[in-house]
């Protein structure tokens, strides 16, 4: 298997989602001891991270997200009624999309000897950034 589609759903507005046991869960199926694995987020107003799953670092991120995009601001996004073709049930969802800009949509996880090249305090990470929401991760393995 050189790819995999891992589907989840989140269950609040903003949240985080440790992925690192599923990419290990894939490098395991995977078989080969060297190589990558690149993890893509499949959404505009999700992100894919490398950093700590440390409740008071993810406290600080949303809030230092949401302080350089706040949710309140008047963003042209926003501005439904001057979209075409626009669902009816289409979110104001602006800040999440420029939040996810800041963070990126893809990672990757180096692997060395059957397992993922991480520092002792890193995990790969979603960040929901417009939840809740069913969500898909792509798992692509890299060899050379």
């Amino acid at each position: 298997m050189t790819s995999q589609l891992l589907t989840l759903n989140t269950d609040q507005p903003f949240a985080c989602v440790r992925l690192t046991d599923a990419v290990r869960d894939f490098i395991r199926v995977h078989g080969e001891r060297d190589g990558a694995v690149v993890v893509t987020s499949q959404h505009t107003t999700t992100a894919v991270i490398i950093n700590e799953m440390e409740e008071r670092l993810l406290e600080d991120l949303q809030q230092w997200l949401e302080q350089l995009a706040p949710a309140a601001a008047s963003w042209k996004h926003n501005d439904l009624e001057k979209r075409p073709n626009i669902p009816p049930d289409e979110p104001r969802n602006a800040h999440a999309h420029l939040q996810a800009l800041l963070l990126g949509n893809q990672v990757m996880v180096n692997v060395s000897n059957g397992q993922p090249v991480l520092g002792r305090y890193q995990d790969v990470i979603l960040v929901e950034l417009d939840g809740p929401r069913e969500r898909r991760v792509a798992l692509q393995w890299l060899s050379s």
